[in-house]
């Protein structure tokens, strides 16, 4: 079965008429006016719309974030919406500085009782709409231009009447012009200008007028284009904050928003992580970190994002996706082994306070309150960069380069076996397995070192080790100690390389020496050691290589005879 031909069903949006357009020369500088209508529109797309315990929770959060604006119900449809409403306001609960809003259909007794929701805030914006594209109007209103417009007319009217007699309160009006992007544009801009023409805005007092892609249908351009159109056509634009309200529906909302904004909006409205009817709201998170990213600040403070996502999916009862743009669990996660190894050398080179440089993270997680202990994890197809990382940011355990290189093999073999990811911790169990808890055949237990630098010997040593399960003292001399531990032990070892650092501070600091062998010509193992002293650490490497050493002989051996 396929998709049937579109041609006869679908129609392109067509394109705006509007020589020179301005927007695609334009660069994002400024912050717009965030509204969020999580608590309206986001709440009105739950299967189970929040509790009045749950929508203050939300309500809270987002004055904590630094909206100023925020739209908290529809109070003349829900008497939940009516309770919540009045509990924000008699329990004194929103600060001065933030302007609740509340929506409304034109309609005299459903604007009476959103007036009534509202009575006693300090500020308060009504928010008007009724739609106005073809479709509802000769579908759903069965209604002319010239009586969709004066519905507007007298919803504005009502809502300036009532408003005046409550000179308390500082009242603002938003209108919106339901399913703008669909609609002509001739026809939206006659709307708005004769609802202006009855708020009488001023430069000082401006109203709202909202352009809402109701139904996302066309490419983000297109929008761009309608809205710049009006923002050149639109009467008393000086006296207008001019608002989009993008939704989801061809997943393109937040490059419409940006768009949008580039175009002559001045203000934003949208949810948490895109919330909302059908595909959702524009993300109002995105939008904000992209600014951010581009070196302007949004205003909106989400230092601790993961609290607001936890928030958020607690209150709305949708789980944020694991690929969600800054917020998702794994959007700070490296897999691919050369992903790995980039981040971890920009990790490594990155200083503060400059210029944000590492491969493949967009934006510093520290920034947003995320740990870089996420940012690199480790499947089948890692590489040696990322479990190193996860030793060292975990564990301390700076891993020289061919150790990295000769430990990822172990790593992989455990997780091609597997099938998934290892932790941070299943990686240190195999480390500590494969070179802390080599004990067989030998093992150490004490020393007894004595230091003559005017002798050839510089260093004698006497050690205690078990070998095979047997005691056994031994002693040898040698340039320093564990030249001199490596003469005890009489066996064919050749140095080859060795690395040290401790591993905290103060008197827990532990010592971890990295030490890289042959045995009997064979071929170079690392060894691992890890000791209160710094002497006995590098002792306890040696042995660590040298049983690495006969493992993989005995192993070999065995094979042999097996093939």
């Amino acid at each position: 079965m396929m998709l049937p031909n579109p041609a006869a069903k679908y129609r392109p949006t067509p394109v705006v008429q509007i020589s020179n357009r301005s927007w695609p020369d334009q660069t994002l500088t400024t912050t717009p006016i965030w509204m969020s209508s999580d608590l309206r529109d986001g709440n009105q797309a739950l299967i189970e719309p929040m509790s009045l315990e749950k929508k203050l929770r939300f309500f809270e959060m987002l004055v904590k974030i630094g909206f100023k604006e925020i739209e908290v119900g529809f109070p003349s449809a829900s008497q939940t919406d009516f309770d919540f409403v009045r509990m924000l306001i008699d329990e004194k609960r929103i600060p001065d500085d933030v302007s609740i809003i509340a929506l409304t259909q034109s309609r005299e007794a459903l604007i009476d009782r959103t007036i009534e929701s509202m009575l006693g805030a300090k500020r308060a914006i009504v928010h008007l709409y009724n739609s106005v594209a073809p479709a509802f109007r000769h579908i759903v209103f069965k209604m002319s231009r010239a009586e969709i417009k004066a519905l507007a007319i007298s919803g504005t009217q009502r809502i300036k009447d009532l408003t005046g007699a409550h000179p308390e309160t500082v009242w603002r009006f938003e209108y919106s012009a339901e399913s703008f992007s669909q609609t002509e544009l001739d026809f939206s801009k006659e709307v708005c200008d004769a609802v202006s023409a009855v708020w009488q805005p001023t430069p000082a007092c401006k109203m709202i007028i909202n352009l809402p892609a109701t139904v996302e249908s066309s490419t983000p351009n297109v929008y761009a284009d309608q809205i710049e159109w009006m923002h050149r056509n639109l009467a008393q634009r000086d006296a207008i904050i001019l608002s989009v309200h993008p939704h989801n529906d061809r997943g393109s909302a937040v490059a419409a928003a940006e768009l949008a904004m580039m175009a002559g909006a001045d203000r934003v409205e949208g949810c948490l992580f895109g919330n909302g009817e059908r595909t959702g709201n524009v993300d109002l998170v995105t939008l904000a970190m992209n600014l951010y990213t581009q070196g302007v600040h949004p205003g909106l403070d989400f230092s601790d994002i993961d609290s607001v996502r936890r928030c958020v999916e607690e209150c709305n009862q949708i789980p944020v996706h694991p690929r969600h743009p800054y917020v998702g669990d794994l959007v700070f996660t490296a897999f691919s082994g050369s992903h790995q190894d980039a981040i971890k050398k920009g990790l490594a080179q990155q200083q503060a306070d400059t210029n944000w440089e590492v491969p493949y993270l967009p934006i510093d997680p520290a920034d947003l309150g995320r740990s870089y202990d996420a940012v690199i994890r480790v499947n089948s197809q890692s590489g040696k960069g990322g479990m190193a990382y996860l030793l060292e940011q975990e564990y301390g355990l700076s891993l020289p380069r061919r150790l990295q290189i000769e430990f990822s093999r172990a790593v992989q073999a455990t997780t091609d076996r597997t099938g998934g990811e290892v932790a941070a911790q299943d990686i240190y169990a195999i480390f500590k397995q494969e070179y802390l808890a080599r004990t067989t055949p030998y093992a150490y237990q004490a020393h007894r070192m004595e230091e003559d630098s005017a002798k050839a010997e510089a260093v004698q040593i006497e050690i205690d080790i078990v070998q095979s399960g047997k005691q056994m003292a031994l002693a040898g001399g040698g340039n320093g100690p564990i030249d001199a531990f490596v003469n005890a032990l009489g066996l064919d070892i050749q140095l080859m390389d060795y690395h040290e650092h401790a591993i905290g501070s103060g008197a827990n600091a532990q010592a971890v020496c990295y030490v890289e062998l042959r045995l009997d010509n064979g071929p170079t193992l690392f060894g691992v050691g890890l000791d209160g002293n710094i002497v006995t650490a590098s002792f306890k490497a040696v042995l660590s290589a040298v049983n690495r050493h006969l493992a993989l002989r005995q192993r070999e051996q065995a094979l042999a005879t097996q093939g």
